[in-house]
């Protein structure tokens, strides 16, 4: 009789192209399909993600907008990722993936318009800052429940597969979802999993493990090996990757969205290791819980924008003045985004009503009514200079 002891296993290796010096280890898979323009693209837009995320939370602690979280340490994960899927592709994230909406095609104006919000925002002002989501882009509207998109995800995929047994001419498509390793931990990721594989389903799931589920760190969060391991128990093939490596989180996503669509369909998991240099949030002061010397120290010794671009250097491709420029001219961009934004009225208040249904029922329009009348009643009580209309914005489109 044998107990399968988890101390007798090896752990589960963590797959790298490019060492934190710039230099490519693992010559099959370096970026030789892409070129030198689009791997910039990446550089890019990670750094244009990473200057957004200093200003924003500068304008929360001014009081500018109400709540902001921020993506440093993990931009490769989510540009690196989003590089390798198909823009028919379906997305679900958290709330750290301002890389993926950015990699496929958000604008500055989309970010901040979310972010005040403002009557140009996608989401009609409906929820709290870092929220996004797009119709256009396939990019399902972010949740702040934890956990509650993975089985969303699975969900979709089942989907997509049924869609493509339907119609076995239509264009293939796979669902990629987003998550921490904190949310890892919730009951829905262990049913999405399981459904997923049971299923079949064309899904990939890409789990950030940076290290800590707010001020929870992973020695406290589980005893096994990470979050790969839980793919493994559940059947399905798995990887874990450098996460501040992007040419490795990129080849590991482009594989795992090979493999996904496979023989009908099935699920795969990357878990890619990172470190979360911010705070969790604006709400959160996470120097009360771990050593500012270790936030640092990973600042200095690696992240993910730093190891490309001393591979861009490295590569001749990129330069001092180059960096300079770039860094100048995201920033003018992003605060001319985010003054215009700010300076937007508000969404009108029939958006408190609408999209709910496909048409206002009877009893909407009835409590749009009633609303207007207080507020016509009494417009000493109610501030509407800021909302697009004023109480005019009740009025009920015909």
């Amino acid at each position: 009789m044998d107990f399968v002891r988890p101390s007798t296993h090896t752990a589960i290796p963590t797959y790298r192209v490019m060492d934190s010096s710039g230099s490519i280890v693992d010559s099959a898979r370096a970026p030789s399909e892409v070129g030198a323009e689009e791997i910039i693209q990446w550089y890019k837009d990670m750094v244009s993600v990473s200057i957004m995320d200093i200003i924003m939370f500068d304008a929360q602690r001014q009081g500018r907008i109400s709540f902001y979280m921020v993506s440093a340490g993990e931009e490769g994960v989510a540009v690196g990722s989003a590089s390798a899927l198909d823009p028919e592709d379906v997305i679900f994230c958290q709330y750290r993936e301002a890389g993926v909406y950015k990699q496929r095609g958000f604008e500055s104006a989309d970010f901040m318009n979310q972010l005040f919000p403002n009557k140009h925002d996608l989401g009609r002002g409906r929820n709290m800052p870092v929220h996004y989501g797009s119709a256009k882009l396939n990019m399902h509207t972010i949740s702040s429940p934890l956990a509650t998109q993975i089985p969303h995800a699975a969900g979709a995929a089942y989907a997509l597969k049924i869609q493509a047994m339907q119609d076995p001419h239509a264009k293939r498509r796979i669902v990629a979802c987003y998550f921490g390793e904190g949310a890892a931990s919730e009951g829905d990721f262990h049913a999405a999993l399981n459904i997923a594989a049971t299923r079949a389903c064309p899904v990939v799931f890409v789990c950030r493990n940076n290290g800590y589920a707010i001020s929870t760190p992973t020695l406290e969060q589980y005893r096994g090996d990470g979050i790969a391991s839980r793919g493994i128990g559940y059947g399905i093939d798995t990887i874990r990757v450098d996460g501040n490596d992007i040419f490795a989180v990129r080849e590991a996503t482009k594989e795992a969205r090979r493999m996904a669509l496979e023989d009908g369909g099935k699920p795969v998991l990357i878990e890619a290791m990172s470190y979360r240099v911010s705070h969790h949030s604006t709400s959160d002061d996470s120097f009360a819980y771990r050593a500012k010397v270790e936030v640092e120290d990973w600042k200095r010794r690696d992240n993910p924008i730093t190891r490309l671009r001393k591979w861009m250097e490295n590569e001749g491709i990129w330069n001092d003045e180059m960096e300079r420029d770039l860094r100048s001219s995201t920033r003018k961009e992003l605060l001319q985004a985010f003054n215009k934004a700010e300076g937007e009225k508000k969404p009108a208040l029939k958006y408190l009503f609408t999209d709910v249904y496909e048409d206002l029922t009877e009893d909407q329009k009835e409590q749009m009514s009633e609303l207007r009348r207080v507020l016509e009643t009494y417009p000493e009580e109610y501030d509407l200079s800021e909302h697009e209309g004023g109480v005019d914005g009740l009025k009920i489109d015909s």
